[in-house]
């Protein structure tokens, strides 16, 4: 799997999670002391998101850091 897929991978599943809440980016950037321009850019496969930040979004959407590695269909084969 290249970076950008990597990255547009794990933006899509940030994005699936906080849209299962019914929350909005401005919610998530809140609940997670980040900016919107932030979660909308790296939900956008723009942003490759530091260890720290995976943990506030994982935090702010009461769900364990290691679900948003989890990519459906992957083998998580990081190559």
């Amino acid at each position: 799997m290249e970076d950008k897929q990597i990255c547009t991978a794990f933006g899509l599943k940030v994005q699936a999670v906080r849209q299962s809440k019914g929350w909005s980016q401005e919610k998530l950037a809140l609940e997670s002391c980040l900016d919107r321009t932030y979660i909308s850019s790296l939900e956008r496969g723009k942003r490759n998101v530091s260890l720290i930040n995976i943990f506030k979004i994982a935090k702010a959407l009461n769900i364990p850091a290691s679900s948003l590695l989890q990519l459906d269909g992957e083998t998580n084969e990081w190559n």
